[in-house]
């Protein structure tokens, strides 16, 4: 169950933000003893992996903070970001974190399950990323693609931190998420059109 729980929360994560839960991951495991991936996953914390994630995540912090721009990188970004949340799901599922000391062979077996869970858990988050978008970039004139943007980079990454760290907190992200994009919804169908009758 914490298993799940993590690689949900980290592929979620992956949904907001494709490089910044990989970075994280592979930065904890190589200088940190908060998560320890298993032997098939520990490419994620060589160097040059990591350098280039980092330099993948700088590109997409830019991209993602300038209107119109920000669109086009969704585009793009709706293969990068499921593929991140596969990767890091599987990676994370059998890792041995400060929560999850004996981790389940099950995702050692059916290594396939937690990669397909992460695809579709952060294609999920991102089509609803790039729906909202462009409607609070309209309702903003374009000033709130920034503020968004950021506030989406420090949702991913403490979303990654409390997948690892506490992952049972996972599930009030996930309630939430859902209450805010039902509210952000219904504020887009357009108000039922009023008949004014003249005397």
């Amino acid at each position: 169950m914490l298993e799940f729980l993590t690689g949900s929360g980290l592929a979620s994560a992956a949904g907001l933000n494709a490089y910044l839960p990989l970075l994280i991951v592979g930065l904890l495991d190589r200088y940190t003893d908060i998560i320890k991936l298993p032997h098939s996953w520990e490419w994620l914390s060589n160097p040059w992996v990591l350098g280039l994630l980092a330099g993948l995540l700088l590109i997409e912090i830019v991209a993602d903070k300038v209107p119109v721009i920000d669109n086009v990188n969704d585009v793009i970004q709706t293969a990068i970001r499921p593929t991140s949340g596969g990767i890091v799901f599987g990676a994370s599922a059998g890792a041995e974190t400060t929560a999850i000391n004996t981790p389940s062979d099950f995702f050692d077996d059916y290594a396939w399950v937690g990669v397909l869970s992460g695809v579709l858990i952060a294609l999920a988050v991102h089509i609803a990323k790039s729906v909202l978008r462009p409607v609070i970039n309209v309702m903003t004139v374009g000033v709130g693609a920034p503020i968004v943007s950021t506030i989406e980079d420090g949702v991913s990454a403490i979303l990654s931190f409390v997948a690892l760290l506490i992952p049972l907190l996972i599930l009030f992200f996930f309630g939430g998420f859902i209450v805010l994009v039902i509210a952000l919804l219904r504020k887009r169908k357009p108000p039922a059109q009023q008949i004014v009758y003249k005397m």
